[in-house]
């Protein structure tokens, strides 16, 4: 059997957000069925699973908060680790290595926050040339007010993201979709 060439990306999958103002545990009910589904389908597949913290020195993403750790009820053993302080997983993080060293061709993207650190991690994995899945429904944000005082729900947030990623840097899938399509190219690469 050959190696798989997909990877999940879970990006920021984290207690640190529960701690947010923010935060909507309505929101997130929708979210936790999506992504676990997303988790178990890849691990099913065989496909390599890489959970990314977001670490900052202070706060409730600092690892002395005792937050930068799987937000439950997610359920995840992953296949490797990465610790990342900017908007992107592929800055500074090692991510990039570990996805050259493993052959790593197209990525599956999933996490918090839709329209922040997942889509930054999208648009820099197209440039870096990754195939990238977007899976907007393992992913998870909340509402937020512009400077002009409209407040955008999480719903048009997701909108736009899809709109501004959708066939420039990424494929939008859902979780099926993207577990799919790595199955398949997984078969056709072992039946080369």
């Amino acid at each position: 059997m050959s190696a798989p060439e997909t990877a999940l990306l879970v990006i920021d999958v984290q207690e640190s957000f529960r701690q947010r103002a923010y935060w909507q545990e309505a929101e997130a009910e929708a979210f936790f069925p999506r992504i676990q589904s997303l988790i178990d389908g890849a691990k099913a597949a065989g496909i390599p699973i890489v959970q990314i913290f977001h670490v900052d020195q202070e706060g409730v993403f600092s690892k002395a908060s005792g937050y930068v750790k799987p937000l439950s009820p997610v359920q995840i053993t992953p296949d490797a680790v990465f610790e990342k302080t900017r908007h992107s997983a592929l800055v500074g993080s090692g991510l990039d290595v570990w996805l050259v060293a493993n052959g790593i061709r197209r990525v599956i993207v999933s996490g918090i926050r839709t329209e922040q650190c997942c889509e930054t991690t999208t648009r820099h994995a197209s440039d870096l040339g990754y195939e990238v899945d977007y899976v907007t429904e393992a992913t998870l944000t909340f509402a937020m007010t512009d400077a002009a005082g409209r407040t955008w729900s999480a719903d048009e947030i997701k909108a736009r993201t899809e709109l501004v990623l959708a066939g420039r840097f990424a494929t939008i899938t859902s979780v099926e979709q993207a577990l799919d399509r790595a199955r398949t190219e997984n078969t056709a690469r072992e039946a080369a």
